[in-house]
């Protein structure tokens, strides 16, 4: 069974992730993003985020939890909205349904 908070952890070690609203809708715009991963409990600008990846055809992952659990789960020490997906690393976080 697929366990996102691994596959971010481990995306977010060896891979390539933009952290925050602004970070993230620029790698989407810029077409950098492989894939959006989004706190359900995120701010209104979410609405942005999700637009720009359905006109892009980018994968939007809803991690169930809060802005401050997303952060704790990628190491951060601060609240995480959102964040794209540029290089998944050695993660198998593009290819597993969750």
């Amino acid at each position: 069974m697929p366990d996102l908070n691994s596959d971010l952890r481990l995306a977010v070690d060896t891979g390539s992730v933009s952290f925050g609203f602004k970070e993230t809708l620029k790698a989407v715009l810029e077409d950098k993003a492989k894939a959006v991963v989004m706190a359900s409990k995120g701010k209104k600008e979410a609405d942005d985020i999700l637009h720009a990846c359905k006109l892009a055809g980018i994968r939007v992952i809803n991690f169930n939890g809060n802005a401050m659990e997303l952060g704790r789960v990628c190491g951060k020490p601060y609240s995480v909205s959102s964040l794209a997906i540029i290089d998944p690393g050695t993660s198998n976080i593009l290819n597993e349904k969750y």
